[in-house]
This record gives structure tokens, sequence and C-alpha cells, in this order.
């Protein structure tokens, strides 16, 4: 799946840059604080906006302090998805159990140097698990290749039956980097400037989705199934 970030589009025409990604599968909505992260983006208002004026499930990613507070009413405003990061959160279970309660996925997010290992028990309560393959806060930033690792590992957890959630992953995804992330196992896939710096950004969100067909063929025969 293809989640275009609105963290690289024109902030003061949101709803044409949904419309402009209406074959993606999901909306990736980066909400951050100024306090967890050295940016401030946007907050629940717009999404609530965001969400009346778009039909594209909306995959909210808060980087921010406390979203064991405010994680719920981003489920209750109408997102699909909402991520929380690990190093924030105080109770992330309880957290999580709150998010799907007021009708969303839960997600859990880990920093590149968090290592994933120590949370893989966790993660039976979440839906999603993303990956951050460059230190969140900003976009445009260089792809990291050896958060594939923590990739791997969970792709070996959610294919023995251990875990059932999708692997997303977030930072650096273009052209040069996102088979190579599909063939680690990534479900999920948030590019920014990959898509809305393209002169058409819903053809370069189709274009994103056959490489990473292509990497994740490779992987099923990697493991024997293609």
């Amino acid at each position: 799946m293809i989640a275009p970030s609105i963290l690289s589009a024109d902030f003061a025409n949101l709803a044409a840059a949904a419309d402009s990604v209406a074959g993606a599968d999901w909306l990736h909505v980066d909400v951050m604080d100024n306090h967890f992260v050295p940016n401030l983006t946007i907050g629940l208002p717009v999404v609530e906006s965001l969400y009346r004026a778009t039909d594209l499930p909306l995959d909210c990613h808060l980087m921010i302090e406390n979203p064991d507070r405010w994680a719920p009413g981003y489920a209750e405003a109408g997102a699909a998805n909402v991520t929380i990061h690990v190093e924030a959160a105080t109770d992330p279970v309880q957290t999580a159990r709150a998010i799907r309660s007021a009708g969303a996925l839960a997600g859990l997010s880990i920093k590149p140097g968090t290592p994933v290992d120590p949370y893989l028990e966790i993660l039976r309560e979440f839906d999603t698990l993303l990956v951050m393959s460059v230190e969140p806060g900003f976009g445009g930033q260089k792809f990291m290749p050896e958060v594939l690792d923590k990739v791997r590992t969970a792709r070996e957890h959610v294919n023995a039956g251990h875990l059932r959630l999708f692997i997303e992953i977030d930072g650096g995804i273009a052209a040069d980097t996102i088979e190579q992330a599909a063939d680690a196992g990534v479900d999920v896939f948030v590019a920014g400037s990959a898509v809305y710096a393209a002169d058409d950004p819903g053809r370069a969100v189709e274009l994103l989705r056959a490489q990473a067909r292509e990497g994740m063929a490779r992987c099923e025969r990697a493991l024997g199934r293609g």
C-alpha cells in the first residue's frame, strides 16, 4: 500500500493535495508538536477537516508528547489508523486499546535508533508497526537502510503467526529505495517528496506501487512462495 505524506504537500491546498493522489491507499498525516520532534505541523482540527474533504483513509502519525492523552481523539475524528511513538508513550498497550475502542487501527512507531525486539510482545496489541527510516521531524531526509533489519525481524514474526499487523516504513521512500524496503517485508510505504514533488502525483503513486510489487515478489520468491 502507498501512503502519500501531506508533509510534502502544499499546506494551503490540502484538499487538492488529497484529490491529486485519489488512487493511493492511505493518506499519511504527520502531527508534530515541536516538543517530541523539533518541528510544528498540524493538529486535530486539520485532521477533522481533511476527513471531510477526502475519501482516503487517514493514517495519522503522532510525533507528539503525551500521545496517551491525545491519540484517541484522532480516532474519534475519523482517522483510519493512529500511530503513537513508543518513545513518547507512558502506557502504549492501554493507548492502543483506547484507539481501537474509538474505531481506528492502532499503530506503534519506533525511531531509527530504537530496537524492535523489546516490543515484540506488546505488538500483539497493535495493527501496524511503523519503522522510521529517517529521524522523525522533517521530510526530505536520506533513507537509512540499516533499519531494514528491524523490518525483517517483524516480518519473520508476522510470517510465523506470532504477530498480525501491517509493517509500515516512513522516511526517504522513493524510486531508488522502495524496492529494497519491499524486499525486506514492508506492507505500507509512506512517500512524501517522491509523490508531491512529481509533476503528476497520482502517476507517481502508481509507479511506486509497481516498484513495491516487484520488491515484494522477490521477497515471496526468497521465502519459496513465488
